[in-house]
């Protein structure tokens, strides 16, 4: 297991790293990083970039967040703090110097570069692949680590036994998913966490409720039960969220879903999430609850559907209870999404309305 106490900087690579195959020290790193940029493959030119800022003189590197929650912009990280949500990530998952990982995350944001920071300052051998859906094809490898997206663990069911443990993040994963994950001999958890918090600062395993935060992080909420996270190797300051929480103790807490997405509908608060997560399954196309502006109601509660407009059996909505059932049922043609695939609600609750 790696210690927080003897804590590496960013300057090290582990002796013990490996990337497809070869073992590779700082100065080879940044030859691969020039031939990434110059010869490589998409997917391998923001690679050569990252390593390239990664081995330069400055304390910080600027990162891209994904525009989920709103605008893309770049914020800047410290580069050690990446070093330490390394070093905890590595505590929390057992993870040694050796173990064998799959990077199969785009190197644009902060998911796909902590996959590198961890391998060189944990010395993972690590294989870094094309970041498509289906990372795991023709590729019998045994993993002791690997990090999806829930579209890359759906579609790699059959070969996740190949891996030991394995991270999901990015994107929430829904009850049919989370299921058939449930169902494998792999350690499977899904991860909580943002660009400003460094990739994750909890995670749980699938089936369980309530995500635990990793070594050095504390948790509380504020007056509208968002959750506040207190991660002083990570940030300075204290991270606000916009995320609707349970504490279940200053270590563990059960995500509800976004502030920003709460509907008020005649005085009644209803979260679309715990509505979507009631009806996991239930519907064939992809889906979202949100509200729209009503006189009588002040907001009423709409399901938007993807694809071409058709019905839905009644049955669909037994488990909801009064005032979860949707006022309006609206279609888009195609959701709106940012590059890393999460549903971008305001825009699609928008075109909906039009």
């Amino acid at each position: 297991m790696t210690t927080l106490n003897a804590t590496p900087t960013y300057h090290n690579v582990h002796n013990s790293f490996k990337l497809n195959g070869f073992h590779l020290d700082k100065d080879d790193l940044c030859r691969v990083a020039y031939s990434f940029i110059k010869e490589g493959d998409d997917f391998e030119k923001p690679v050569g970039n990252f390593l390239l800022d990664w081995f330069d003189n400055n304390p910080y590197i600027d990162i891209n967040t994904s525009g989920s929650t709103g605008t893309p912009k770049r914020i800047r990280v410290e580069k050690q703090a990446m070093v330490n949500s390394a070093l905890a990530t590595g505590d929390f998952f057992d993870l040694a110097p050796g173990n064998k990982a799959l990077h199969c995350l785009p190197a644009k944001y902060i998911a796909g570069k902590m996959m590198f920071v961890r391998g060189f300052i944990l010395g993972l051998d690590m294989d870094f692949v094309a970041p498509n859906s289906t990372p795991l094809k023709n590729n019998d490898t045994v993993y002791d680590f690997a990090a999806m997206v829930p579209l890359q663990a759906k579609h790699s069911l059959e070969e996740l036994k190949n891996v030991k443990k394995v991270i999901i993040g990015g994107v929430y994963i829904h009850r049919t998913l989370e299921d058939a994950l449930a169902e494998l001999p792999t350690e499977v958890y899904e991860t909580y966490g943002m660009t400003e918090t460094i990739t994750h600062i909890a995670a749980k395993r699938v089936g369980e409720q309530a995500f635990t935060v990793l070594p050095n992080v504390t948790i509380s909420y504020d007056d509208n039960n968002c959750l506040v996270i207190h991660a002083p190797r990570i940030s300075d300051e204290v991270i606000v969220t916009n995320d609707l929480v349970e504490l279940v103790n200053e270590n563990q807490f059960i995500f509800l879903g976004r502030f920003d997405n709460v509907v008020n509908s005649g005085g009644i608060k209803l979260i679309p999430e715990q509505i979507e997560e009631k009806l996991s399954g239930k519907i064939q196309s992809r889906f979202m609850f949100g509200g729209l502006p009503d006189e009588q109601l002040g907001e009423k509660l709409v399901l938007v559907l993807e694809g071409e407009e058709r019905a839905l059996e009644p049955h669909v909505f037994e488990e909801l209870d009064k005032y979860e059932r949707p006022k309006a049922i609206l279609f888009v043609p195609k959701f709106a999404e940012t590059e890393t695939g999460k549903m971008m609600r305001k825009e699609i609750l928008k075109e909906a309305a039009n």
